[in-house]
């Protein structure tokens, strides 16, 4: 077989292309598959429906992620009534106190929460702020949850590290 040398140049340059176009895709792919998914939900309402979606909401997408490999940092922020899903406590005297009807309904979310946390190390955030307002002792607060100098700048600067911001 006879190659021309002109022939053999533009072999080698054509291979050595498409060597680099491949190497530049699974490059590509794996800095994807590397990328973290980074969430922040807000939660300052005492509304348990609300709150039921949000955690299904958040169930939902911690499935999807870890069924695709895809590492994730899923955090909720908890400030002013969202306190209520973080203790057993009625806080009665509060501006959050917890009534008859909302207490029933609070217990299995507070169940589906420490789940998510315990489970799927979804991160649960309540602001200080909020806490202090109302002298609750965090002996009091449910497992696993931090405590953040204020919720809003908490939210703020996750926003500012590239966390997606949702609201229920």
């Amino acid at each position: 077989m006879n190659i021309s040398r002109s022939s053999s140049v533009f072999l080698c340059t054509l291979i050595l292309g498409f060597a680099f176009s491949l190497a530049a895709m699974s490059t590509s792919a794996a800095e994807e598959k590397s990328e973290k998914a980074l969430v922040v939900y807000h939660a300052d309402y005492a509304d348990t429906q609300r709150m039921s979606a949000m955690l299904t909401s958040i169930f939902n997408m911690v499935t999807t992620y870890e069924n695709e490999f895809v590492d994730y940092d899923v955090r909720i922020v908890f400030l002013s009534h969202g306190i209520q899903f973080l203790t057993h406590d009625r806080l009665k005297g509060t501006p959050f106190e917890v009534n008859d009807k909302q207490a029933k309904e609070r217990e299995d979310l507070i169940t589906r929460l420490l789940t998510l946390h315990d489970m799927q190390h979804v991160t649960l955030s309540l602001c200080d702020i909020t806490s202090q307002a109302i002298g609750l002792d965090k002996s009091k607060l449910i497992p696993g949850v931090d405590l953040v100098k204020s919720g809003v700048v908490e939210l703020a600067t996750l926003q500012r590290k590239g966390f997606a911001y949702i609201k229920v």
